[in-house]
C-alpha cells in the first residue's frame, strides 16, 4: 500500500503539488496522468523518498518515510523506483548490472540467478547480456533499466514512464503482461506515470488525474469515461479532463490557417 496524506511540494516559489491525499492500495495498479509538466513525476519522486514534501507526508505499507532510521531503511528494502531517464552503469554487462541491483535487496542468490536469465530471455536481452550497456541501443537500455526494477522482487514498484524511452512493441508487451500479474498479487502495490490512455485503460484498476499540482480525479477507466458520456473512449475523457478547451483551441487554429 502506497498513501499520501496532503502532500504539498513547491519547487522555489512555485507550487508543484497541492494536498495530494491518495490510498493506493496493495493488489492494485494505478496510473498517475495529467498534462506536461503538473507534478506526476515530483508526486511518485515524493513517494520514492527521492524528494521531501514541503507538508504531508507518504507510507509504505503502514511505515511513513523518514520517520526513523529503521523505518526508511525498511521501505527502502521493500520499495524500487524507476525514473523516467533512469541511470544505467554503461561499462557494467546487463548481467552484472542486474546481479548488482539484486544483492543490494538481498536476494537470494540461486533465486537472483535464475531470475535475471528469466528476464533477460523475456525482454530479448539473452544475446547482449555480457555485453557491456554502453553499448546496447536506447531502446535496450530502458528494458535493462526496466529489468533492475523487477529483479529487486520490491513489494512497491514505482515506475515512471515505463512504456516510453524507445521500448519496442515486444517490450511493452511483455511489460503490460508483467505488470498485470504482479497486480493481482495480494502483496504487491504498482503506481506508474503513464500519457498512454491504451495502457492505463488496459492495466489500471484506477487513474489518478493530476492538473495544476491538484488531484481532479481518482476513478476507475471505467468511471472516467462516464464522467463524459456513454462511447467514450478514455483518451478522449482524459483530453476532456485534462485540457477541457483543446477543442476549442484546435478549431481556432483551424479558422486562423
Amino acid at each position: 500500500m502506497i498513501r499520501f496524506e496532503n502532500v504539498t511540494h513547491h519547487y522555489g516559489v512555485k507550487p508543484v503539488l497541492r494536498n495530494i491525499t491518495m490510498e493506493v492500495p496493495s493488489g492494485e495498479l494505478v496510473a498517475v496522468m495529467g498534462p506536461n509538466g503538473m507534478g506526476k513525476s515530483t508526486l511518485l519522486a515524493v513517494a520514492a523518498g527521492v524528494l521531501w514534501p514541503v507538508k504531508g507526508y507518504t507510507e509504505i505499507n503502514g511505515l511513513r518515510r523518514r520517520a526513523s532510521v529503521d523505518d526508511e531503511l525498511a521501505i527502502r528494502r521493500q520499495t524500487v523506483y524507476l525514473p523516467d531517464h533512469p541511470w544505467v552503469p554503461g561499462m557494467s554487462t546487463g548481467r552484472e548490472f542486474l546481479i548488482a541491483v539484486g544483492r543490494l535487496y538481498d536476494i537470494d542468490i540461486d533465486r537472483l540467478m535464475e531470475h535475471c536469465d528469466q528476464l533477460l530471455e523475456i525482454f530479448d536481452l539473452a544475446e547482449h547480456g555480457d555485453t557491456t550497456i554502453n553499448n546496447y541501443s536506447n531502446g535496450q537500455k530502458k528494458k535493462i533499466a526496466i529489468c533492475s526494477a523487477l529483479i529487486t522482487d520490491a513489494r512497491a514498484l514505482i515506475l515512471d514512464e515505463p512504456f516510453t524511452g524507445g521500448l519496442d512493441p515486444s517490450g511493452i508487451f511483455v511489460l503490460k503482461k508483467v505488470l498485470r500479474r504482479l497486480a493481482e498479487r495480494s502483496d504487491v502495490t504498482v503506481l506508474i506515470a503513464t500519457q498512454l490512455p491504451d495502457v492505463a485503460d488496459e492495466l489500471a484498476h484506477r487513474i489518478a488525474i493530476v492538473r495544476n499540482g491538484e488531484l481532479t480525479a481518482y476513478e476507475t477507466p471505467d468511471e472516467l469515461k462516464r464522467r463524459i458520456g456513454e462511447g467514450t473512449s478514455l483518451q478522449e475523457a482524459l483530453a476532456t479532463l485534462t485540457s477541457p478547451k483543446t477543442d476549442e483551441h484546435v478549431a481556432f487554429y483551424f479558422e486562423k490557417n
